[in-house]
């Protein structure tokens, strides 16, 4: 019988390990399932586009394990009050086929998303970058900003968005947090200026083009987060002229990344060859880099995993009657009018 793991079960594991401490707990496991790239089954993301947003299925396996991610980007949702992004998330086996865990994915979605951007940073990244400009406020933002002050030593956040209530919530979320400096900023412009790396977590489906050339300065790293759809973009093409790009998975980020821009001979670098050596990471002081980042089934997959051995080891989540349990399985009928029979008793 699978296991469930419900939004407060997912709350009550974070508050039990400590938001730091699973957030590297979670680099490590998105390491190593980037670490062995070759084994999984890789596809992108099948996708249902309409006029308000985006319902998405992402599945990846490999011999062992499969998992799939039901996923939805609505920008708009805020005004019905619903999150931009909901999203839940199943663990296989493959053996057998047979379910082991369902679990929300809304907000571990935020955490992985803020994970990888740390696991990438610290390859693409100057090792002494501590300021980071943090573009766009909204859900993404405090996972952003904690994962990077606490795995790669950001000590001031330079924030930018263009509704002031979305930074007044982060700035009261990580107010009084220790070695932190918060600063907000008027435009992107001056947000940018200074920064060793730039963050950009907008929402808006639209080409935008948040970064523009004459913004970015020599050795800086642009982690982008928010172009992930056909149509979505954040970054002006010079800037990715300019820069080394780093993608997750290239045919998908052909689709739906800032490359989407770009011709399809421009070179882009998928991250798990980084990862394994094949090719340097930074490879000057100077160097403009871009992660690239839509989002990968495989960094569902690695968050799924981390979820089901926490959840184990902290007895959290329950039991789902989700798969019938037949004493015989050759009897599908047979099991249905049981069910009925016990209902009606």
């Amino acid at each position: 019988m699978p296991t469930v793991l419900t939004t407060q079960d997912v709350a009550r594991l974070v508050q039990r390990v400590g938001l730091p401490d699973l957030l590297s707990r979670l680099v490590g496991y998105l390491e190593a399932d980037y670490g062995r790239w070759a084994e999984f089954d890789k596809t992108p993301r099948v996708a249902a586009h309409s006029r308000d947003g985006v319902i998405e299925l992402m599945p990846i396996a490999d011999a062992h394990l499969y998992s799939f991610k039901y996923v939805n980007g609505h920008p708009q949702n805020h005004r019905v009050g619903l999150p931009t992004v909901m999203a839940f998330g199943v663990l296989a086996d493959v053996a057998t086929g047979a379910p082991v865990l369902l679990s929300e994915l809304t907000l571990t979605t935020a955490m992985r998303t803020a994970a990888t951007s740390v696991m990438v940073a610290r390859r693409l990244a100057r090792p002494d970058s501590r300021v980071m400009a943090l573009i766009g406020n909204g859900a993404q933002s405090e996972f952003q900003a904690l994962a990077f002050h606490h795995l790669l030593g950001i000590r001031e956040l330079r924030l930018y968005d263009i509704d002031p209530a979305a930074t007044a919530k982060l700035v009261r979320h990580l107010s009084g947090m220790p070695g932190v400096t918060l600063v907000r900023c008027a435009s992107v412009v001056d947000a940018v200026r200074g920064a060793d790396i730039v963050t950009t977590a907008t929402a808006d489906k639209t080409n935008a083009t948040i970064l523009t050339p004459d913004m970015v300065e020599p050795g800086q790293h642009i982690n982008g987060v928010g172009g992930d759809c056909p149509g979505k973009t954040e970054l002006h093409p010079g800037v990715l002229q300019r820069a080394r790009v780093v993608v997750e998975y290239e045919p998908q980020s052909r689709i739906e990344g800032d490359v989407q821009q770009m011709p399809a001979d421009f070179p882009v670098t998928e991250f798990w060859r980084v990862l394994a050596g094949q090719v340097p990471g930074r490879e000057s002081p100077a160097q403009i880099t871009v992660f690239d980042s839509v989002g990968f089934a495989l960094e569902d997959f690695s968050a799924l995993r981390l979820l089901r051995d926490l959840g184990a080891q902290l007895g959290l989540g329950s039991p789902l009657d989700l798969v019938p349990q037949m004493a015989n399985p050759k009897d599908l009928f047979g099991e249905l009018r049981l069910a009925v029979q016990l209902r009606a008793a």
